[in-house]
């Protein structure tokens, strides 16, 4: 994946993350950084990253940006040719990781409003491993999800008994 591709992606994810149902527009991401981080990158410059008429950030951008979209500063640099995500091993594993896998999966079942949420809420959530941990506690013990659902979301669990 470029650099630009990347770019683009994470504008994707923060609109979603935003709940705007959409990507973020650069000139979006622009005031959105002026305004949460006091620091300012011009739309025009975003634009020649993102298209790949400037193949590399300067630090200060690189810094600035991994501040805004919450990731590693590493993650934007342009993948080396060959490269394939899906041999992360679990040791470059990282809660940024995770988070991005869940956003993933949120607009891959985006026509499913439940379980969006559900993906973006652990997504959001400060200790995401933690989540998918509690998760697995859950589904483990015998009708504990059950007993959960019907207390957190009595709407839902008579919703599904009507269908049933």
């Amino acid at each position: 994946m470029t650099l630009g591709e990347k770019l683009r992606y994470l504008r994707q994810v923060e609109g979603t993350l935003r709940g705007l149902e959409r990507e973020m527009t650069q000139q979006e991401v622009v005031r959105a950084i002026r305004r949460e981080h006091r620091q300012s990158i011009s739309q025009s410059y975003l634009s020649q990253i993102e298209s790949g008429a400037r193949p590399h950030l300067t630090n200060t951008t690189r810094m600035l940006l991994a501040k805004f979209y919450k990731v590693h500063p590493g993650y934007l640099v342009s993948d080396p040719d060959g490269y394939h995500n899906e041999l992360i091993s679990d040791v470059g594993a990282s809660e940024d990781s995770l988070d991005l896998w869940l956003i993933d999966g949120a607009e891959r079942f985006r026509r499913d409003a439940s379980l969006r949420h559900a993906l973006l809420q652990i997504a959001k959530h400060d200790d995401t491993r933690k989540c998918l941990v509690l998760l697995g506690s859950i589904i483990e013990n015998p009708g504990l999800g059950e007993r959960l659902m019907e207390v957190l979301r009595p709407d839902a669990d008579e919703a599904r008994r009507k269908t049933a």
